[in-house]
């Protein structure tokens, strides 16, 4: 309990302290989710992750680890011009607590840049152009431990970020998440994952002679520098998940998420404080080998062209098999173009190294 007021207050104060004068989307690409078995349910796992992919989901998930884990993950975005990359790892120290690292990579490559296209005469020369890439890298590093009170645990993030825009601008950025996981003795499960609580910060380096090219480039365009400095705000995710077994070879996996965001936004609830976006996800299994997997989540109120709103929202199917230590996951999201995102295939591996003894 008192793990999970200390996590309330730190997310209130940092609002409190940041919430007037930050932008609300940095980091985003940290937001976007790993795992194709997470991401089949709609990112509702915040309570039942308990597996290598917990230091993303809810760091208090590892807890429940026996032996090491490695996962791996890629997507592409957008008609493949934008790549997804996640990898992870976990172990546990003891029987009472465990670690992790993982690193999430979100890059556009072979960006044509075209500011010296033109040259001071006006003459066109297409020798000039050259390529850069912009990559967006997230590096985690997990720690959980079990409390004294018997399915109470609690984990911790700390998040180094690095963004680079070609020769144009780099970026460091440090932030820490908390979170708790609580088992009832019927097995009811509750999940909370705070993140940011201390407010991730960004600071940028802008390379001026190359920013000065953009200028030239845009005759008569006097752009300023972009602001150096970025704080991403708290965001707080809270679920309630339930494993039903029907006759010993099936099983089905619920669980309702519920999706803060201390910023007025297009969610179904919505206020000047505060956001909140649900998510419900289910897991069907057969003999813990084969998994069929549905969500629904990011239920927005969308306006239309006749400005009235309508409530839109992304469902997402999934498979699943598993066999001894192996774990492969598919997940298809944006069934029925249901929301504006686009629609995404995801592919996952999930290696437990129990395998190997």
């Amino acid at each position: 309990m008192r793990t999970l007021l200390t996590t309330a207050l730190l997310v209130v104060v940092s609002i409190s302290l940041f919430g007037q004068t930050v932008r609300k989307y940095s980091n985003e690409f940290m937001n976007i989710g790993v795992d194709a078995a997470a991401l089949g349910m709609s990112n509702a796992v915040t309570a039942s992750t308990a597996d290598v992919n917990s230091g993303y989901w809810n760091p208090a998930g590892l807890t429940a680890l026996e032996d090491k884990q490695i996962a791996l993950m890629h997507s592409s975005y957008f008609a493949n011009i934008a790549n997804y990359d996640y990898i992870a790892f976990a172990m546990p120290l003891d029987d009472r607590s465990a670690i992790g690292i993982s690193v999430i990579r979100f890059a556009v490559d072979d960006i044509l840049n075209t500011t010296e296209l033109i040259d001071a005469d006006g003459n066109i020369n297409y020798d000039r152009i050259s390529l850069f890439s912009t990559a967006d890298y997230g590096f985690t590093f997990s720690y959980s431990r079990k409390l004294p009170l018997d399915g109470l645990n609690y984990g911790i993030n700390a998040k180094v970020i690095r963004r680079i825009i070609g020769d144009f601008a780099t970026s460091w950025g440090f932030g820490l998440d908390a979170a708790i996981q609580f088992e009832t003795k019927d097995e009811w499960k509750f999940g909370i994952m705070a993140r940011d609580i201390t407010t991730t910060y960004n600071a940028w380096a802008i390379n001026e002679e190359e920013f000065e090219k953009i200028q030239n480039a845009i005759p008569g365009e006097n752009q300023d520098l972009p602001e150096t400095t970025e704080i991403t705000i708290p965001k707080l995710q809270f679920g309630v998940a339930k494993k039903f077994i029907i006759r010993y070879d099936y099983s089905l996996l619920a669980e309702v998420d519920l999706n803060f965001r201390f910023a007025e936004t297009n969610d179904v609830i919505s206020t000047s404080f505060a956001s909140i976006a649900p998510a419900l996800g289910l897991e069907f299994g057969y003999i813990d080998m084969v998994f069929l997997r549905a969500g629904m989540g990011n239920f927005q109120n969308e306006l239309q062209i006749d400005n009235s709103e309508k409530v839109t929202f992304q469902p997402s199917i999934g498979l699943g098999f598993r066999y001894k230590g192996i774990e492969i996951d598919y997940a298809f999201t944006d069934i029925g173009d249901q929301s504006v995102a686009l629609y995404s295939n995801v592919f996952s591996l999930k290696l437990d190294f129990s395998i190997f003894r």
